[in-house]
Order: structure tokens, then sequence, then C-alpha cells
């Protein structure tokens, strides 16, 4: 028999004394910041992993364990996000690796429908780059707070005030620094600590495999051994305002951190503060707005769905995110969308590929369901008896678009098969057109690499050769059913259905649309913005 949807006060109050534990947040930068390395660096300082991988894998190391696709292990890049969890000084921790490739910028808009918080990292060279403004914008669309980490500082870099500037000046967020960093990035002899004005040194282990030794000097010792670097960085630190929680959670102050994820240095003090400072589960709004509470009966939102991470088993994982209740292996479940039961009898934990069957969840905690076929990105999941629909995620503007056909047509079966589960688990937006047919579907993405794992994975998975051909549009619109025959009489113009019915127009460029938009004022052209409610 299924539990029963009606908790009793000893479980509620276990339930939120479950949540208070948990700290689900997600790392986000623009490529190359070192988001997969600082994953790592985290995962090796809780103990859970005894030796860091590398990016590259070189020197006969191995791959970091957020990294886990052959084309992410080939290029060095994340091109799809990764969920890790475990214990650290009593807490649980759900860190959740997203892609900085600007062309998986949906994956990542998805993860951050899912934690409480958001490292955000940034190279000590390069300061606030593009891609990262473009997920801070996302962060305070959704509310989501943010804890600055610089990272690289073992390099040459920018001016520490000057970072901080660059964070007021153009994103109008407040830096508080926890700790500073003694010594010019290039030059970094440890950091001052902020509370007690002790510095903490590091032995860097070769390689970074191992983590840094600390040795913590008084701050009488750190003037006698680093005199001026020592003054400067307390003269600097000074002008700075200090820790205001308040606006932290608030979205308009950042707790701002340094060091070096690939030597392990300033890791162990990011950890800390994450556990202190990070905000805990709390209660979410339904598509109505209204709050579920984390001692509610059980809710989760799917926010991720993936295949082929088990190449043995073609099995197919539901990434949920725990919003409220206990989740029990095993129980029977509503699935929102349809209102019919869903099994929760195979259900895991990860650390990168790497599964654990997971019994009991709380809220924060993020669980794999195997073989969840019924389920796409964006679905509620809810105990019997204690309905809830959570906000569907939308989607980003795509600005590529092709068609993909397979030239064997004995494969034509598992062509429709593949691009139907890509279209499921959001690798690629899937239309289809009445010019071209189901044999040809459009696939519609943020940047072109997005069509690249896409035929990797029908390759791989299904054993289907695909071929694409560029279509010439470069924006898309929302229209209505009204809107249809005038806008397929435009020369240039094509209009297509997305699979959740939404009809796309789609253009070559701002001056066709334009120019469509004078001579028929009345038609319905939407624009696609990611994050709009």
């Amino acid at each position: 028999m299924p539990p029963s949807s009606a908790a009793s006060p000893a479980a509620v109050s276990g339930v939120a004394a479950e949540a208070a534990r948990r700290r689900t947040f997600a790392v986000i930068s623009h490529p190359d910041a070192g988001k997969s390395t600082l994953t790592e660096a985290l995962a090796l300082h809780a103990r859970v992993i005894g030796e860091a991988g590398a990016v590259h894998g070189k020197s006969g190391r191995r791959t970091v364990i957020s990294d886990w696709m052959e084309m992410e292990q080939a290029r060095g890049i994340s091109v799809t996000s990764a969920a890790l969890q475990f214990e650290y000084q009593g807490h649980v921790i759900n860190l959740l690796d997203t892609p900085g490739h600007a062309d998986f910028s949906e994956d990542t808009y998805r993860v951050l429908a899912a934690v409480d918080c958001a490292v955000m990292l940034l190279d000590a060279a390069k300061g606030l780059e593009p891609q990262t403004l473009k997920l801070f914008d996302v962060c305070r669309h959704r509310g989501v707070p943010v804890v600055t980490f610089v990272n690289k500082w073992d390099r040459p870099g920018m001016h520490v005030l000057d970072l901080v500037d660059e964070l007021d000046q153009r994103i109008g967020l407040t830096a508080t620094p926890l700790n500073w960093p003694v010594g010019e990035a290039g030059t970094f002899h440890g950091l001052l600590d902020r509370d007690d004005e002790t510095m903490t040194t590091f032995e860097r282990a070769p390689g970074g495999a191992r983590i840094a030794e600390e040795h913590v000097l008084t701050a009488a010792e750190a003037k006698e051994r680093y005199a001026d670097a020592w003054g400067t960085a307390l003269d600097e630190v000074s002008l700075l305002d200090t820790l205001d929680t308040e606006t932290f959670l608030t979205g308009t102050s950042t707790p701002m951190l340094f060091g070096a994820a690939v030597v392990n240095v300033g890791v162990r003090q990011l950890l800390d503060a994450l556990v202190a400072l990070a905000p805990p589960p709390s209660a979410r709004p339904d598509a109505e707005g209204a709050p579920r509470l984390v001692d509610a009966p059980f809710s989760g939102l799917v926010f991720k769905v993936q295949a082929g991470m088990d190449k043995a088993h073609r099995d197919r994982l539901a990434f949920v995110r725990v919003c409220s209740g206990r989740f029990e292996r095993g129980a029977v479940v509503t699935h929102a969308a349809t209102g019919r039961p869903f099994a929760t009898k195979y259900a895991r934990t990860m650390l990168g590929r790497e599964r654990e069957t997971i019994d009991i969840a709380y809220p924060g905690d993020i669980v794999g369901l195997v073989n969840a076929n019924a389920l796409t990105v964006g679905d509620t999941l809810h105990a019997e008896g204690a309905p809830v629909a959570f906000p569907p995620m939308p989607s980003f503007a795509p600005e590529h678009f092709v068609t993909a056909r397979t030239a064997d047509t004995s494969k034509a079966k598992q062509f429709r098969r593949g691009i139907e589960q890509l279209a499921e688990e959001g690798v690629v937006q899937i239309l289809t057109s009445n010019r071209r047919g189901d044999g040809a579907p459009i696939l519609a993405a943020v940047g072109p690499l997005q069509f690249e794992v896409a035929t990797t994975r029908l390759g791989q998975e299904f054993g289907v050769p695909v071929a694409l051909d560029s279509l010439p549009y470069g924006l898309a619109r929302r229209t209505d059913a009204d809107g249809v025959p005038v806008l397929n009489a435009e020369a240039g113009v094509e209009v297509a259905e997305r699979r959740d019915g939404a009809l796309l127009a789609l253009f070559p460029d701002k001056w066709r649309l334009a120019s469509v938009q004078r001579r028929h004022p009345d038609i319905v052209l939407e624009p696609l913005v990611a994050g709009a409610d």
C-alpha cells in the first residue's frame, strides 16, 4: 500500500528538520572559469572522493566526476548539468554543476529552477563575462541569492578592488567579502579571514589532486611575515561593507570569497560559507502563486531528463527536485499533468554518473527516477490526494534552425523515437511544419553545439546516421491559429508547431520581422523570452 498523504505531527516535524539541513545550489559561470574543477574540489573537501580529477584527464588522472559524457571529456567543457549529493558538517549538500557554454543555456536555466542558491564563479583575470551576466540575470529574475567566488587567484589577473567595482557598476550587486586575498593575483600568499583577522596559508599538493594543507597565522604573525601585502589587504577590505544576510537573500548583495579551485585553495572556506549562509529549502509557489510549504505532503519538480547515462541499460533518468514532504521509494505518486499514478520503485541518488539507491529524500534533495518514460521536463509529481502543479518551465528563444533526416530509410522508426526522446529531455526543441512532414522535423536551438550533441546521441544511442540541413532563419515569434495562413503566405517566413502546441513563426532576421509587422499589425507575434512567466 502506498503511504498515506496525511502525515503525523512527528513526521511533519521531521520533514522540516531535515529540510533545514539541506543546501541545494548550482555553480554558474562563463565557459572556462573553472566550474567543473570547483565542483570536483568541493567534493574532495567533503571527503566524497579521495583525489580530484582533471577536466581533461591529463597525466593519468581521471576526469572530473561531473563531466561524464564522452564529448565533455574530449573537449574539456560541460554540455549537460550534473547532480552530486554528499554530506558535510551535518548538512546534506545537493550540488548541481551546470554548462557554462551559451549554447546550453536552456539546461542551466532549468537547473536554476531547482536550486535555492547559486555560486557565481568569476575568473580573476576576466571578471564578469557575457555568459555570467546572462546567468546572473536569470538568478535575479528567479530570486536566487548568489555567493561569488573569485577563482584562479594564483594567476595574474585584475586588481581586486576593480572586481568589486565591476559587480557594483555592471549588475548593481554589493560585494561583502568574507575573506580577502593577501597578495595580488598571481602572487597569492593566502587569505585574510575578515571575522577574526587571521590569515590562512596553503601548502598545495602536486597538481591539485589532494586537499591543500592549511596553516593559520595570527594577525601579528601575518604582519611579520607578509608586512606590505598584509597591510594592503587590511586597508582594502576595510573599504567594503560587511555581510548583510537580508540583502544577500534579497539579491542586492553577495558574500565574496577568493581562491584557486585547481589547487584546492579557498575551497573549504567556500563550502563553510554555503553551509552557513545559503538558504535551506522553503515554500515554493505553485502555478497559481500559492505557497507549497516544505512540510506539506510530497511534491516534486522534474527539472531535467537524461538518457544514456548507463550504457549497459539504455535507461532514462528523470531528475526530480523534492519541493515538499518526504519522498519514499516505492510509493505511488500522481503525475499532475495526466492525473495518472506513477510508481517510484527505482529511485537513485547521484554522484555524477554514479548512482546509489535512495529510499528516503526530503525537500531540497535531487532524486533520479529510473525508466521514467512518462515524465518530461517541467512536470510535477505529488502525493495522492494532495494535488499541486508547479509553474511550467519556459523555453529559450531559439536562434538556430536545421532540418534533420536519416539517409537510412530502414532506421526511420529509430529516428522518430530518438527525436522524440531528445525533445522530451530538452536537448533541442523539436518543431513540425506542414511544409516538411514528420520525416524532416525542424530542430531549433539556442546554439549550434546543441545540434552536435543531438546528432552524436542519435548515432550512439539509436544507431541512426543523421544529416542536418541549415534553414535560413534566425529568430522566432509566438503566433496563433489566425496568423498561420497569412504568415505562411509571406516569402521567407514559415510557421511550425512546438511539442507543447505553441505556434512559432520563423523569420530570417529582425528586418523581415519588422516588414511583416508593418503590413500585418493585427497578427500576434510575441517574443519568446526566457524566464518570462
